[in-house]
């Protein structure tokens, strides 16, 4: 059986453009590497890469996502001890630093929220915990998930 050369020109150019031309869907950007080495952040909708040099490296959600927090002891300024948790809503805005400025991010903002919070009960007294979720709340919270008092 004989192959034409057309035919198989055809076909590494078929091969070629579906390895060059890919699609980021809405809410999330992908990270480009370039021989190993970061070139750029892929945005949503078409884009380009150079077959065999490029290639994608890591893929962002860029939807806001909630992560339990889990429960810890805390030190009030009474020298109380409390259990404390919570919900922590976060949004990947820097694909590239979330990429290569962290080993583990969702781990790293995991244990700044539990400091945070431990450092904010410890200079509260027990009585003004349940009342204080203003203080508690960080203020650089968007309003829109900072946590409701339900009024109980």
């Amino acid at each position: 059986m004989e192959f034409s050369v057309p035919l198989i020109i055809l076909v590494i150019a078929i091969i070629f453009i579906s390895q060059s031309v890919k699609f980021v869907p809405q809410q999330n950007a992908w990270v480009r590497e370039r021989l190993g080495k970061y070139h750029g952040t892929m945005t949503p909708g078409p884009n380009f890469l150079i077959p065999f040099i490029d290639r994608v490296a890591y893929k962002h959600s860029l939807k806001e996502i909630p992560l339990d927090v889990p429960s810890q002891i805390c030190i009030t300024r009474d020298n109380t001890q409390l259990q404390v948790d919570g919900i922590l809503y976060f949004q990947v805005t820097d694909p590239m630093r979330a990429s290569y400025g962290s080993s583990n991010y969702i781990v790293a903002v995991t244990q700044l929220a539990q400091t945070s919070l431990r450092s904010v009960i410890g200079k509260l007294e027990l009585d003004k915990t349940f009342e204080e979720r203003d203080v508690i709340t960080p203020r650089w919270w968007p309003p829109s998930t900072r946590p409701r008092s339900t009024g109980a």
